[in-house]
């Protein structure tokens, strides 16, 4: 599937999968749906715990992918963005950490099975998490840390296992803010794939926080690109924070200097006053266009507030155009 994936990649542009939070609160589940019969004596809440639903709602969970999948997905990301310890340390649950992933996974790949017209692939999605190891959380010690990069190292090797376990084509450090976490990933996965004897490809997209053009621990795209670049990826880009159109200047410098693929996953623009996206998918789609123009991107899809009928027209616009021309032996920035 490695090789698979590469070679497509250089025929035509792939197309990633839409949110899975905004498919998820279509179903307006309760505290119950959460709990399933599993966790119903649960001695804390559980509703939010969206990674937790592959466990207790498998089937929404396997309709979202296919729903996707439909729309013309190339790629799925697994249900697995809060798929750490710390993160699911919210809810008490750092126990079923590694069995999250893998069957996030496994669930992916079944509803993959399903569509035989293309090949699809898994993505293992491996979120920022909800701590950050280049600044501290308090102002009055700016050298405390909540974690270690060791600790997060471990938690992020846990994450990978589960899904590469579960069957996940490609592994995929997702809304990167900071980037010394997106490093812990990365060491995490690389010594997993050391274990293994084997490897499969990895995506990187990190998120440009504002209209400064810089990530939260404050790199540029240059900078963040350079940072990444000691692991030979499959591909780089952005996703998340902004929209389309606020994203397109970052990308285009991508497209310009990486010496990788280059990926975007914008938000469906950016959100009204109660926090919804109202951008439609023709405008989404409209915007999405002129990076395909400028041949900048090899991967697209959506990020927030973005639907199957949004990954739908932006399938269909891709399908107008050539990928980004991708040499991997170019020189970075």
């Amino acid at each position: 599937m490695s090789h698979l994936i590469e070679d497509i990649s250089r025929e035509r542009i792939l197309v990633l999968d839409g949110a899975m939070g905004t498919m998820i609160q279509r179903h307006k589940l309760g505290e119950a749906e959460y709990r399933g019969e599993r966790f119903a004596q649960w001695s804390s809440d559980l509703k939010g715990n969206n990674d937790l639903l592959s466990l207790t709602q498998p089937d929404i969970i396997r309709g979202i992918h296919e729903e996707y999948l439909a729309a013309g997905a190339d790629i799925l990301e697994t249900n697995t963005f809060s798929g750490t310890r710390v993160a699911q340390s919210d809810y008490g649950t750092e126990e079923f950490t590694y069995e999250i992933n893998k069957r996030s996974a496994e669930l992916a790949k079944e509803a993959c099975a399903k569509f035989t017209d293309k090949p699809r692939f898994v993505a293992g999605a491996m979120g920022p998490t909800n701590k950050t190891l280049s600044l501290s959380p308090d102002v009055n010690d700016p050298g405390y840390r909540a974690m270690t990069f060791d600790e997060l190292r471990d938690q992020y090797a846990e994450q990978a296992r589960g899904l590469l376990d579960g069957g996940a084509d490609v592994l995929l450090v997702e809304t990167v803010f900071d980037t010394l976490n997106a490093k812990a990933a990365l060491f995490a996965i690389e010594q997993e794939f050391e274990r293994r004897g084997e490897r499969v490809p990895v995506m990187v997209s990190g998120t440009i926080t504002d209209a400064s053009g810089r990530t939260l621990s404050g790199q540029t795209p240059e900078a963040f690109l350079v940072s990444m670049s000691h692991v030979d990826l499959f591909s780089i880009g952005f996703n998340c924070a902004l929209g389309a159109e606020q994203l397109f200047p970052y990308v285009q410098t991508l497209g310009r200097i990486s010496p990788f693929r280059v990926s975007v996953y914008p938000n469906a623009g950016l959100p009204n006053a109660f926090g919804d996206y109202d951008q439609s998918p023709e405008q989404m789609g409209k915007l999405v266009e002129e990076y395909l123009k400028l041949n900048l991107v090899n991967v697209i899809g959506g990020c927030c507030g973005t639907t199957p009928d949004h990954i739908k027209v932006i399938a269909e616009t891709a399908a107008r155009y050539h990928p980004r021309p991708y040499h991997a032996k170019a020189t970075a920035v």
